[in-house]
């Protein structure tokens, strides 16, 4: 079975290069490995050109943002499944992809895990742990939702369902992981290990204002699907968050 790993970057030479060494050195898989950048101007172009043919697809040109981004990656991706790592994240080893891979069997649509956040300049430094634990039907009105970087997914289900909305700025990949799993039920698997370090400082939740914002974008990814939440799901999202801080 083939995995294809998008990377989206813009301007991302202080990090990319631990993103792309943590795929480039999986073992056992056979992995096509794209990048498609928005035109930076900060040396990222030539990191990435650097890995020569370790890195299959490459691409730089202007975009709309990091979600047109990941839609032109899942297009060009030729892999039967795709997940998507940011340009400052990383895998936490050299075997993620392989056990990742040894999830999906006949009846798995899906996969995810569990991810780190660790600090800006200290890799090892973890400030939250997020276990996403088994996923339960019903559980996206709760709050639940697996980290996006831990998700894998068939590239069957993006042809079906489609792609990241444009309509939404920072929760697109909510409304994406919504619409599979809890919309039109794909069948996950859970992978119970630490799979992505995520450096600390999203843009969802970088501020009490941004968090307003994402609240409000998680609300219309709910009517966008045409679905109605639970009265309190909106609350018990963030909520859900705070034991991250207690699991480092």
């Amino acid at each position: 079975m083939k995995i294809s790993i998008v990377t989206v970057s813009y301007n991302s030479a202080d990090t990319i290069k631990d993103t792309i060494e943590s795929v480039v050195h999986q073992k056992d898989v056979e992995l096509e490995y794209i990048i498609v950048d928005g035109g930076s101007t900060d040396g990222t172009v030539e990191i990435v050109e650097s890995y020569g043919d370790k890195i299959h697809q490459f691409v730089s040109e202007a975009d709309k943002g990091i979600y047109d981004g990941m839609n032109k990656g899942v297009a060009m991706a030729t892999g039967d499944v795709i997940g998507i790592l940011n340009s400052d994240d990383l895998y936490t080893n050299n075997e993620v992809l392989k056990n990742v891979l040894a999830k999906f069997e006949d009846a798995i649509d899906g996969v995810y895990a569990n991810l780190v956040y660790v600090d800006q300049n200290d890799l090892n430094k973890v400030r939250r742990t997020w276990i996403s634990g088994n996923y339960i039907e019903g559980s996206f009105k709760k709050g639940w939702m697996p980290p996006h970087p831990t998700f894998f997914v068939r590239k069957k289900y993006y042809e079906k369902y489609g792609s990241y909305s444009l309509n939404l700025r920072s929760a697109a990949d909510y409304e994406l992981m919504l619409r599979f799993i809890h919309k039109n039920k794909i069948n996950l698997a859970y992978l119970n290990e630490v799979i992505v370090k995520m450096r600390i400082g999203g843009q969802s939740n970088a501020s009490l204002k941004n968090r307003l914002k994402a609240n409000k974008e998680d609300r219309m990814a709910w009517k966008m699907n045409g679905l109605k939440p639970s009265p309190l799901t909106f609350i018990r999202k963030p909520i859900s968050k705070i034991g991250q801080f207690f699991k480092r």
